[in-house]
Protein backbone atom coordinates (compact mmCIF):
# COMPACT_ATOMS: atom_id res chain seq x y z
CA UNK A 1 0.00 0.00 0.00
CA UNK A 2 1.65 3.67 -1.05
CA UNK A 3 2.45 6.08 1.60
CA UNK A 4 -0.22 8.83 1.04
CA UNK A 5 2.62 11.37 2.25
CA UNK A 6 4.85 10.48 -0.43
CA UNK A 7 5.79 12.92 -3.31
CA UNK A 8 4.27 12.05 -6.56
CA UNK A 9 7.43 11.68 -8.27
CA UNK A 10 8.79 9.64 -5.64
CA UNK A 11 5.62 7.42 -5.42
CA UNK A 12 6.27 6.90 -9.38
CA UNK A 13 9.22 5.68 -8.95
CA UNK A 14 8.52 3.49 -6.22
CA UNK A 15 6.28 1.59 -8.46
CA UNK A 16 8.61 1.48 -11.43
CA UNK A 17 10.66 -0.52 -9.46
CA UNK A 18 8.43 -3.56 -8.87
CA UNK A 19 6.99 -2.93 -12.55
CA UNK A 20 7.99 -6.30 -14.59
CA UNK A 21 5.79 -6.40 -18.35
CA UNK A 22 6.32 -9.32 -19.89
CA UNK A 23 4.78 -10.90 -23.07
CA UNK A 24 2.51 -13.78 -23.11
CA UNK A 25 0.63 -15.70 -25.39
CA UNK A 26 -2.67 -17.80 -24.96
CA UNK A 27 -2.75 -21.20 -27.23
CA UNK A 28 -4.61 -24.16 -26.90
CA UNK A 29 -1.92 -26.42 -28.16
CA UNK A 30 1.48 -26.86 -26.47
CA UNK A 31 2.71 -29.09 -29.09
CA UNK A 32 6.68 -28.76 -29.01
CA UNK A 33 6.68 -26.96 -32.07
CA UNK A 34 4.23 -25.13 -30.57
CA UNK A 35 6.09 -23.96 -27.60
CA UNK A 36 9.64 -23.57 -29.92
CA UNK A 37 7.43 -20.97 -32.24
CA UNK A 38 6.69 -19.11 -28.67
CA UNK A 39 9.92 -18.69 -27.27
CA UNK A 40 11.71 -17.93 -30.08
CA UNK A 41 9.25 -15.15 -30.34
CA UNK A 42 10.68 -14.19 -26.70
CA UNK A 43 7.63 -14.34 -25.23
CA UNK A 44 7.67 -15.90 -21.49
CA UNK A 45 3.73 -17.07 -20.06
CA UNK A 46 1.38 -19.37 -21.80
CA UNK A 47 -2.27 -18.91 -21.11
CA UNK A 48 -3.86 -22.66 -22.15
CA UNK A 49 -7.57 -22.12 -23.57
CA UNK A 50 -9.58 -24.49 -23.05
CA UNK A 51 -9.83 -27.39 -25.22
CA UNK A 52 -13.64 -27.52 -26.64
CA UNK A 53 -13.83 -25.66 -29.97
CA UNK A 54 -17.03 -26.70 -30.97
CA UNK A 55 -18.65 -25.21 -27.61
CA UNK A 56 -17.02 -21.82 -28.09
CA UNK A 57 -16.12 -20.96 -31.72
CA UNK A 58 -13.09 -18.19 -31.85
CA UNK A 59 -11.63 -17.18 -34.62
CA UNK A 60 -7.98 -16.56 -33.08
CA UNK A 61 -7.26 -20.19 -31.77
CA UNK A 62 -6.47 -23.73 -33.18
CA UNK A 63 -9.36 -25.41 -34.66
CA UNK A 64 -7.42 -28.92 -34.02
CA UNK A 65 -4.65 -29.39 -31.11
CA UNK A 66 -3.34 -32.77 -30.56
CA UNK A 67 -1.60 -32.05 -27.75
CA UNK A 68 -3.50 -29.28 -25.28
CA UNK A 69 -4.94 -29.36 -21.46
CA UNK A 70 -8.68 -30.44 -21.48
CA UNK A 71 -10.72 -28.17 -19.29
CA UNK A 72 -14.72 -28.51 -19.27
CA UNK A 73 -17.50 -29.49 -18.21
CA UNK A 74 -17.04 -32.63 -16.61
CA UNK A 75 -13.41 -32.72 -17.81
CA UNK A 76 -11.57 -31.26 -15.05
CA UNK A 77 -8.05 -31.87 -15.21
CA UNK A 78 -5.71 -33.90 -12.64
CA UNK A 79 -3.41 -32.50 -10.49
CA UNK A 80 -0.87 -35.05 -11.85
CA UNK A 81 -2.12 -33.59 -15.70
CA UNK A 82 -1.50 -30.13 -14.48
CA UNK A 83 2.13 -30.58 -13.51
CA UNK A 84 2.56 -32.52 -16.49
CA UNK A 85 1.49 -29.94 -18.66
CA UNK A 86 3.60 -27.02 -16.55
CA UNK A 87 6.53 -29.09 -17.09
CA UNK A 88 6.37 -29.74 -20.59
CA UNK A 89 5.76 -25.98 -21.09
CA UNK A 90 8.66 -25.07 -18.72
CA UNK A 91 10.94 -27.63 -20.39
CA UNK A 92 10.36 -25.30 -23.55
CA UNK A 93 12.01 -22.30 -21.29
CA UNK A 94 8.57 -20.52 -20.65
CA UNK A 95 5.73 -20.22 -17.59
CA UNK A 96 2.36 -22.10 -17.67
CA UNK A 97 0.87 -18.96 -15.96
CA UNK A 98 -2.95 -19.72 -15.86
CA UNK A 99 -5.68 -21.19 -17.44
CA UNK A 100 -7.10 -18.39 -19.93
CA UNK A 101 -10.71 -18.99 -19.59
CA UNK A 102 -13.47 -21.39 -18.12
CA UNK A 103 -15.84 -22.20 -20.96
CA UNK A 104 -20.18 -21.76 -20.96
CA UNK A 105 -20.54 -25.42 -20.08
CA UNK A 106 -18.70 -24.60 -16.81
CA UNK A 107 -20.72 -21.67 -15.48
CA UNK A 108 -23.79 -20.98 -17.47
CA UNK A 109 -25.89 -23.09 -14.87
CA UNK A 110 -24.86 -20.59 -12.35
CA UNK A 111 -25.25 -17.65 -14.20
CA UNK A 112 -28.73 -18.77 -15.05
CA UNK A 113 -29.44 -19.84 -11.60
CA UNK A 114 -30.35 -23.60 -13.18
CA UNK A 115 -30.52 -26.94 -11.84
CA UNK A 116 -26.81 -28.43 -12.06
CA UNK A 117 -25.30 -24.94 -10.22
CA UNK A 118 -23.66 -26.86 -7.52
CA UNK A 119 -22.39 -29.68 -9.81
CA UNK A 120 -20.05 -27.51 -11.99
CA UNK A 121 -19.61 -25.06 -8.57
CA UNK A 122 -17.73 -27.85 -7.26
CA UNK A 123 -16.16 -29.09 -10.67
CA UNK A 124 -14.65 -25.24 -11.07
CA UNK A 125 -13.57 -25.71 -6.91
CA UNK A 126 -12.06 -28.80 -7.91
CA UNK A 127 -9.71 -27.24 -10.87
CA UNK A 128 -8.99 -24.23 -8.70
CA UNK A 129 -7.43 -26.75 -5.98
CA UNK A 130 -5.78 -28.90 -8.79
CA UNK A 131 -4.19 -25.76 -10.43
CA UNK A 132 -3.12 -24.40 -6.59
CA UNK A 133 -1.38 -27.74 -5.98
CA UNK A 134 0.08 -27.81 -9.32
CA UNK A 135 1.53 -24.87 -9.26
CA UNK A 136 -0.44 -22.64 -11.66
CA UNK A 137 -1.37 -19.42 -10.00
CA UNK A 138 -4.46 -18.02 -12.19
CA UNK A 139 -7.48 -18.63 -13.56
CA UNK A 140 -9.55 -16.42 -15.76
CA UNK A 141 -13.21 -16.37 -16.38
CA UNK A 142 -15.93 -14.53 -17.84
CA UNK A 143 -19.71 -13.91 -17.05
CA UNK A 144 -20.88 -14.01 -20.56
CA UNK A 145 -22.36 -16.58 -22.34
CA UNK A 146 -20.07 -17.47 -25.83
CA UNK A 147 -21.44 -18.95 -28.56
CA UNK A 148 -25.12 -18.10 -27.39
CA UNK A 149 -25.01 -13.79 -27.87
CA UNK A 150 -23.30 -12.94 -30.84
CA UNK A 151 -19.99 -11.33 -30.60
CA UNK A 152 -19.00 -9.86 -33.63
CA UNK A 153 -20.71 -9.29 -37.49
CA UNK A 154 -18.72 -9.50 -40.40
CA UNK A 155 -14.98 -8.96 -40.63
CA UNK A 156 -13.38 -5.99 -42.44
CA UNK A 157 -10.28 -5.12 -44.28
CA UNK A 158 -7.71 -3.12 -42.40
CA UNK A 159 -4.06 -2.30 -43.73
CA UNK A 160 -2.72 -3.59 -46.71
CA UNK A 161 -5.67 -6.40 -46.99
CA UNK A 162 -5.37 -8.04 -43.29
CA UNK A 163 -9.01 -8.88 -41.86
CA UNK A 164 -9.80 -7.77 -38.46
CA UNK A 165 -12.56 -8.86 -36.65
CA UNK A 166 -15.93 -6.22 -36.60
CA UNK A 167 -18.89 -5.49 -34.90
CA UNK A 168 -21.78 -3.11 -35.84
CA UNK A 169 -24.85 -3.20 -33.73
CA UNK A 170 -27.10 -2.16 -37.64
CA UNK A 171 -26.09 -5.52 -38.84
CA UNK A 172 -27.72 -7.85 -36.01
CA UNK A 173 -30.45 -9.56 -37.21
CA UNK A 174 -32.42 -10.16 -34.15
CA UNK A 175 -30.59 -8.27 -30.90
CA UNK A 176 -34.19 -8.18 -29.22
CA UNK A 177 -35.19 -11.83 -29.42
CA UNK A 178 -34.34 -14.25 -27.25
CA UNK A 179 -31.08 -16.18 -27.12
CA UNK A 180 -31.41 -20.17 -28.47
CA UNK A 181 -31.71 -22.18 -25.15
CA UNK A 182 -32.86 -19.00 -23.23
CA UNK A 183 -36.69 -19.32 -22.37
CA UNK A 184 -37.31 -15.64 -20.68
CA UNK A 185 -35.54 -12.60 -20.24
CA UNK A 186 -33.56 -12.48 -17.21
CA UNK A 187 -33.19 -8.98 -15.24
CA UNK A 188 -29.84 -7.41 -13.95
CA UNK A 189 -30.76 -7.64 -10.45
CA UNK A 190 -31.19 -11.62 -10.58
CA UNK A 191 -28.14 -12.15 -12.72
CA UNK A 192 -26.15 -10.17 -10.07
CA UNK A 193 -27.32 -12.05 -7.89
CA UNK A 194 -26.31 -15.14 -9.51
CA UNK A 195 -22.94 -13.82 -9.75
CA UNK A 196 -22.66 -12.97 -6.43
CA UNK A 197 -23.90 -16.80 -5.20
CA UNK A 198 -20.84 -17.63 -7.81
CA UNK A 199 -18.41 -15.26 -6.01
CA UNK A 200 -19.50 -16.76 -2.48
CA UNK A 201 -18.89 -20.16 -3.23
CA UNK A 202 -15.51 -20.13 -5.40
CA UNK A 203 -13.62 -17.30 -3.86
CA UNK A 204 -12.77 -19.26 -0.60
CA UNK A 205 -11.60 -22.13 -2.65
CA UNK A 206 -9.30 -19.67 -4.26
CA UNK A 207 -8.05 -18.06 -1.29
CA UNK A 208 -7.03 -21.16 0.02
CA UNK A 209 -5.33 -22.93 -2.95
CA UNK A 210 -3.51 -19.42 -3.69
CA UNK A 211 -5.18 -19.10 -7.14
CA UNK A 212 -5.83 -15.89 -8.49
CA UNK A 213 -9.42 -15.28 -10.79
CA UNK A 214 -9.61 -13.21 -13.16
CA UNK A 215 -12.37 -11.81 -14.85
CA UNK A 216 -12.79 -10.69 -18.32
CA UNK A 217 -15.35 -8.02 -19.59
CA UNK A 218 -18.29 -8.76 -21.74
CA UNK A 219 -17.27 -8.11 -25.40
CA UNK A 220 -19.21 -5.73 -26.98
CA UNK A 221 -19.52 -3.53 -23.64
CA UNK A 222 -21.41 -1.06 -22.82
CA UNK A 223 -24.93 -2.02 -24.21
CA UNK A 224 -27.26 -3.20 -21.26
CA UNK A 225 -28.97 -6.55 -22.40
CA UNK A 226 -28.68 -8.44 -25.91
CA UNK A 227 -31.21 -11.62 -26.46
CA UNK A 228 -33.07 -11.16 -22.82
CA UNK A 229 -29.34 -11.72 -21.35
CA UNK A 230 -28.44 -8.85 -19.22
CA UNK A 231 -24.56 -7.64 -19.47
CA UNK A 232 -22.81 -6.77 -16.42
CA UNK A 233 -19.40 -6.81 -16.99
CA UNK A 234 -19.84 -3.68 -19.11
CA UNK A 235 -18.32 -0.46 -17.80
CA UNK A 236 -15.85 0.73 -15.25
CA UNK A 237 -18.09 0.80 -12.46
CA UNK A 238 -19.64 -2.28 -12.85
CA UNK A 239 -16.33 -3.45 -12.56
CA UNK A 240 -15.81 -1.95 -9.47
CA UNK A 241 -19.24 -3.34 -8.27
CA UNK A 242 -18.16 -7.02 -9.22
CA UNK A 243 -15.01 -6.64 -6.80
CA UNK A 244 -16.85 -4.87 -4.27
CA UNK A 245 -19.38 -7.51 -4.47
CA UNK A 246 -16.93 -10.19 -2.50
CA UNK A 247 -14.12 -8.53 -1.79
CA UNK A 248 -11.21 -10.80 -1.88
CA UNK A 249 -7.37 -10.29 -2.90
CA UNK A 250 -7.59 -12.86 -5.02
CA UNK A 251 -10.14 -11.97 -7.46
CA UNK A 252 -9.27 -8.80 -9.81
CA UNK A 253 -9.55 -8.64 -13.44
CA UNK A 254 -8.23 -10.39 -17.09
CA UNK A 255 -8.00 -6.27 -18.22
CA UNK A 256 -8.88 -6.37 -21.66
CA UNK A 257 -7.83 -2.78 -23.04
CA UNK A 258 -9.75 -3.77 -26.40
CA UNK A 259 -13.07 -3.85 -24.09
CA UNK A 260 -12.77 -0.92 -22.91
CA UNK A 261 -11.27 0.94 -25.84
CA UNK A 262 -14.57 -0.17 -27.28
CA UNK A 263 -16.64 1.87 -24.23
CA UNK A 264 -14.43 4.75 -25.19
CA UNK A 265 -12.94 4.83 -22.15
CA UNK A 266 -9.00 6.17 -21.67
CA UNK A 267 -7.47 2.93 -20.99
CA UNK A 268 -4.69 4.77 -19.19
CA UNK A 269 -7.15 5.78 -16.17
CA UNK A 270 -8.39 2.73 -16.30
CA UNK A 271 -5.24 1.04 -15.78
CA UNK A 272 -4.55 3.68 -12.87
CA UNK A 273 -8.02 2.85 -11.49
CA UNK A 274 -7.89 -0.97 -11.09
CA UNK A 275 -4.14 -0.77 -10.65
CA UNK A 276 -4.06 1.81 -7.90
CA UNK A 277 -6.68 -1.14 -6.20
CA UNK A 278 -4.44 -4.06 -7.14
CA UNK A 279 -6.59 -5.47 -8.85
CA UNK A 280 -5.37 -6.00 -12.53
CA UNK A 281 -4.15 -10.20 -12.75
CA UNK A 282 -3.11 -10.15 -16.40
CA UNK A 283 -4.11 -7.81 -19.70
CA UNK A 284 -5.65 -8.89 -22.90
CA UNK A 285 -3.86 -6.43 -24.97
CA UNK A 286 -5.15 -5.45 -28.20
CA UNK A 287 -7.20 -2.01 -29.37
CA UNK A 288 -9.92 -1.41 -32.17
CA UNK A 289 -11.10 2.03 -34.47
CA UNK A 290 -13.97 3.06 -32.95
CA UNK A 291 -16.32 2.14 -30.41
CA UNK A 292 -19.62 0.65 -29.76
CA UNK A 293 -22.42 -0.06 -31.28
CA UNK A 294 -19.72 0.50 -34.26
CA UNK A 295 -16.01 -0.25 -34.21
CA UNK A 296 -13.29 -3.05 -35.73
CA UNK A 297 -10.42 -4.48 -34.28
CA UNK A 298 -7.05 -3.59 -36.26
CA UNK A 299 -3.30 -3.79 -35.57
CA UNK A 300 -1.19 -2.93 -32.09
CA UNK A 301 0.41 -0.09 -33.31
CA UNK A 302 -3.14 1.65 -34.52
CA UNK A 303 -6.72 1.65 -32.97
CA UNK A 304 -8.16 4.36 -30.52
CA UNK A 305 -5.11 4.75 -27.81
CA UNK A 306 -1.70 5.22 -27.78
CA UNK A 307 0.57 1.63 -27.12
CA UNK A 308 3.63 3.64 -25.81
CA UNK A 309 1.49 5.85 -23.46
CA UNK A 310 -0.21 2.40 -22.16
CA UNK A 311 3.01 0.53 -21.50
CA UNK A 312 4.38 3.90 -20.14
CA UNK A 313 1.25 3.80 -17.62
CA UNK A 314 1.69 -0.10 -16.75
CA UNK A 315 5.14 0.74 -15.77
CA UNK A 316 4.11 3.82 -13.63
CA UNK A 317 1.82 2.10 -11.72
CA UNK A 318 4.13 -1.05 -11.16
CA UNK A 319 2.68 -3.20 -13.16
CA UNK A 320 4.04 -7.03 -12.34
CA UNK A 321 2.34 -9.53 -14.76
CA UNK A 322 1.73 -10.61 -18.33
CA UNK A 323 0.49 -9.07 -21.31
CA UNK A 324 -1.31 -10.99 -24.10
CA UNK A 325 -2.04 -10.47 -27.47
CA UNK A 326 -5.55 -11.52 -28.33
CA UNK A 327 -7.79 -10.47 -31.02
CA UNK A 328 -4.83 -10.34 -33.80
CA UNK A 329 -5.89 -9.52 -37.11
CA UNK A 330 -5.26 -12.07 -40.00
CA UNK A 331 -2.53 -11.88 -41.95
CA UNK A 332 -1.48 -12.87 -45.48
CA UNK A 333 0.05 -16.74 -45.01
CA UNK A 334 -1.60 -17.08 -41.16
CA UNK A 335 -2.47 -20.20 -39.71
CA UNK A 336 -6.48 -20.41 -37.81
CA UNK A 337 -3.78 -19.86 -34.84
CA UNK A 338 -2.74 -16.59 -36.69
CA UNK A 339 0.54 -17.16 -35.81
CA UNK A 340 2.00 -13.84 -37.97
CA UNK A 341 -0.36 -11.75 -36.86
CA UNK A 342 0.74 -13.25 -33.34
CA UNK A 343 4.31 -13.21 -33.92
CA UNK A 344 4.04 -9.63 -35.39
CA UNK A 345 1.82 -8.26 -32.53
CA UNK A 346 4.44 -10.18 -29.80
CA UNK A 347 7.57 -8.62 -31.36
CA UNK A 348 6.00 -5.09 -31.36
CA UNK A 349 5.16 -5.30 -27.94
CA UNK A 350 8.33 -6.20 -26.60
CA UNK A 351 9.91 -3.44 -28.49
CA UNK A 352 7.74 -0.88 -27.27
CA UNK A 353 8.13 -2.34 -23.77
CA UNK A 354 12.19 -2.48 -23.52
CA UNK A 355 12.36 1.22 -25.29
CA UNK A 356 9.54 2.07 -21.86
CA UNK A 357 12.18 0.85 -19.54
CA UNK A 358 15.06 2.09 -21.28
CA UNK A 359 13.51 5.38 -20.36
CA UNK A 360 12.89 4.88 -17.10
CA UNK A 361 16.56 3.55 -16.46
Amino acid sequence: MADTHTPDGDRDREAEAGADVRVGVRTRSLSPPRLRYIRQLGATDVFVDHADVDEEPDEFNDREASVTLEVGRDAIPSVAELVEAREHVEAAGLTLTGIQSLPYSLYGDVMFDREGKEDVIEQIATLIRNLGEAGIPILGYQWNPRGVVPMRTDPVEIRGGAIGTAFDYDELEAPDELAPGIDREYTEEEFWENYEYFLEQVLPVAEEAGVDLALHPVDPPVLESMCGIPRLCRSVENFEKAMELVPSDNHGLKLCLGCFSQMGEDVEEVLRTFGARDEIVFIHFRDVEGEVPKFHETFVDEGNFDTSEVVRTLHEIGYDGAVIPDHVPLMEGDDDWRHRGRGFTVGYLRGVIDTVRSERR
